[in-house]
């Protein structure tokens, strides 16, 4: 059977996120080898901080309360995972100083409360306030997922956190939870950085540290951003080559040119003369013309349809659109022989 972290936390299986905080806390320091003594400390604190580091995490604590230490940290089926038949399965760092020092802030909490022979120092009325340099905890660095519509309009984000937060005592602190707020302005882009200064937990002798949220963009269904542009790939696809019926005219197909052919090719989109239909950003329906030989690599640009420009919203770049063009998997051979007839004629 597998461990039990409530049990190792004291807890019940319906505590709350408050109560895992508290009970790593007040265990956590109670069990400390720089405090405890006694020949078990040292793996008490590691199964301390293997309980808390699985508690404290949501998805860890939720395929542990479904499946168990064992399908932790065995893997568990796709239908909960992402793209793999089965998750990565869970692995303690086995470092449980790291847990300590993240939780509390600084290398060592203990650090005041004793001389450099070990000795327990005797603390005077008022506390340690004052005593050691301040530090500042290292950043905190979030990734802030955005789509592409979120960053033509702007919008506002608003996130919680749960963060350590000082008493009036400035000797004990409880855990809150803040909303910060987020403006997207028009035109962000990807790795934009959003920082809150001294958001992060509270601490004695420690500065709190910054909260940074990156920019990512959300893979969209239409568009691929580039810079201030959008491409757009229209694909235009062709139909089967049929015998007995009159050709069109003029056709240009990735720059051959087709004429007077006793064979229709039938186009699904004409590659000339045709317009191509594209839904914006902002809902509108844009027909595109199409005059020019189109080639695999050919580019139609429509410009000032593109993103917002960040300096000058009233401004967008452009919309470059590509052609993916589909052409017959397979011919019979007599449609081969009146294609060749033409192209060679």
């Amino acid at each position: 059977m597998g461990q039990d972290y409530y049990a190792v936390l004291e807890l019940r299986r319906s505590a709350t996120d408050a109560d895992i905080k508290k009970a790593y806390r007040r265990l956590a320091l109670k069990s400390h080898p720089l405090k405890c003594k006694e020949p078990g400390a040292p793996e008490r604190f590691r199964q301390l901080a293997e309980a808390y580091d699985v508690l404290s995490d949501p998805m860890k604590k939720g395929i542990y309360d479904k499946f168990g230490e064992e399908g932790l940290k065995g893997g568990i089926p796709e239908e909960f995972g992402d793209d793999n038949p089965w998750t990565a399965g869970y692995v303690f760092h086995n470092n449980p100083n790291k847990v300590f020092r993240e939780f509390f802030g600084g290398d060592n909490p203990f650090a005041e409360f004793f001389a450099e022979d070990g000795t327990e120092l005797i603390v005077p009325f008022g506390g340690l306030r004052g005593r050691g340099a301040m530090k500042q905890d290292p950043p905190i660095v979030r990734d802030l997922y955005l789509s592409l519509e979120d960053l033509f309009y702007g919008c506002t984000k608003k996130i919680k956190i749960s963060r350590r937060v000082m008493n009036e005592d400035d000797q004990t602190s409880t855990i809150r939870d803040k909303i910060l707020t987020i403006d997207v302005r028009p035109g962000w882009k990807q790795g934009t950085r959003i920082t809150f200064e001294k958001e992060g937990d509270q601490g004695p002798n420690i500065i709190p540290a910054d909260i940074t949220f990156i920019v990512q963009e959300k893979l969209h269904p239409r568009f691929k951003r580039t810079d201030d542009n959008l491409i757009f790939v229209a694909t235009v696809p062709l139909g089967k080559v049929k015998a007995g019926t009159e050709p069109p005219p003029r056709v240009f197909v990735a720059g051959g040119l087709l004429t007077r052919l006793r064979v229709a090719l039938r186009v699904s989109q004409a590659l000339t003369g045709c317009a191509v239909p594209v839904k914006t950003l902002d809902g509108r329906l844009l027909n595109i013309p199409v005059n020019d030989i189109v080639d695999p690599k050919y580019c139609k640009v429509v410009p000032g349809e593109g993103m917002p420009l960040l300096h000058d919203p009233r401004r967008k770049g452009d919309l470059l659109i590509y052609f993916d063009i589909c052409f017959p998997k397979k011919l019979t051979p007599d449609q081969k022989t009146l294609l060749r007839s033409a192209l060679l004629s």
